[in-house]
């Protein structure tokens, strides 16, 4: 992979943004993750929380394996609680899936996740899904509770019903509902997959905006 670039921000931190081949083998890990995971109908029913400790089992087997080149450059952490700025000392948030990336590290010696990824159950057809997708994933992005010295954000679906096409449209359709229809979601421009999508949001006067890449990932077994 390039080395991701970064440049100082306005809000006083190093910024992160990261290179789009970074993005990309972020995206391809968490598929290839989700394909080890093997979450059928009935693990789905046990909960957000078990399928995205599937999903990280399943994305450091991935990059383990050594099917994948970039293997030994990200590092999927356990989920954290998390302060979204420096300067909080009491953890006002809890990260899903951090991730560190080593040229980030080595360049800016960042402790901190270099990208995280939010993870909600969806479901296009459930309209409180897709608002809780939104207001409890998107919004934790654009208000700078998650990844605000970041370029990116990443959120995974976990769909109980219907297909990524179907659970994107009902993301955009709460979107439109609350005048928001500039921050719908389309089709990934950095990976051709049906499942990979990317939105772009507006964050407040000190924070540049933030693209968010959106993996909507169906059952990958007895379904």
């Amino acid at each position: 992979m390039k080395i991701p670039h970064e440049s100082q921000g306005v809000i006083g931190r190093e910024f992160i943004a990261l290179a789009e081949d970074v993005v990309a083998a972020i995206l391809v890990t968490v598929r290839e993750g989700w394909a080890l995971a093997a979450i059928d109908a009935e693990t789905a029913l046990e909960g957000e929380v078990v399928m995205t400790e599937r999903l990280r089992d399943g994305m450091r087997q991935a990059l383990t394996s050594g099917t994948l080149v970039w293997g030994k450059s990200l590092i999927v952490a356990l989920g954290m609680e998390s302060r979204s700025a420096p300067e909080i000392m009491t953890p006002d948030g809890r990260t899903d899936i951090p991730l560190y990336v080593l040229e980030v590290f080595l360049r800016l010696a960042e402790h901190d996740p270099h990208a995280i990824i939010e993870c909600k159950r969806l479901d296009g057809s459930d309209t409180y899904l897709c608002r809780e997708y939104v207001v409890e994933g998107v919004d934790r992005f654009c208000s700078g509770k998650y990844a605000e010295n970041h370029a990116s954000g990443f959120m995974a679906g976990y769909l109980l019903g219907g297909d990524a096409q179907s659970a994107a449209a009902g993301v955009n359709a709460y979107l439109g509902r609350v005048k928001r229809a500039d921050e719908q979601i389309v089709r990934s421009p950095v990976v051709d997959d049906p499942a990979f999508w990317r939105s772009e949001h507006a964050r407040t006067v000190e924070r540049p905006a933030i693209a968010i890449h959106h993996a909507l990932l169906a059952p990958t077994s007895g379904t």
